[in-house]
């Protein structure tokens, strides 16, 4: 688990924090790396990941061209992305309006059902007790019919 946390920090260190985005300034960032290939060339790292192998032969201003371009690419996908983002964003405010919108529906029809159970117990018992009624007149019927006979 050391060499996790290990892995964990040496990949963070090419991330961006909230810390270092405080005080970010494109326009600073791309005057520090022309005043750092003016000074002689590339720093290491940026050498090995950014430039192609080819980058060692180039001159500070092809180099420079380069970085912009490419620079220029990133901010290009940054954008597509952020708004594709935008499109996620609006379509989870969508699914949950819908959601809310069905989960009121839902619970305005379980206390229709609910209403309609309870009428359907009452008119059973209802029933019942026309059906007893019933039952009971029919008895008195039969039983007047013999006194006249």
């Amino acid at each position: 688990s050391s060499k996790a946390r290990n892995l964990e920090v040496k990949s963070a260190d090419n991330v961006a924090v909230l810390e270092d985005c405080i005080d970010y300034s494109l326009a600073k960032t791309i005057s520090k790396m022309e005043g750092k290939l003016e000074k002689g060339g590339l720093p290491g790292y940026l050498a090995d990941d950014t430039i192609p192998s080819a980058g060692n032969e180039m001159g500070a201003e092809t180099q420079l061209r380069f970085l912009k371009a490419k620079l220029h690419a990133m901010q290009e996908e940054l954008e597509s992305v952020m708004i594709e983002c935008g499109k996620k964003d609006d379509e989870n405010q969508n699914f949950k309006s819908r959601l809310k919108d069905t989960e009121e529906e839902n619970t305005r029809l379980q206390r229709t059902i609910s209403a309609q159970r309870s009428q359907t117990e009452k008119y059973k018992m209802l029933s019942q007790e026309a059906t007893r009624k019933s039952e009971e007149l029919q008895q008195e019927v039969i039983a007047l019919q013999k006194v006249l006979q």
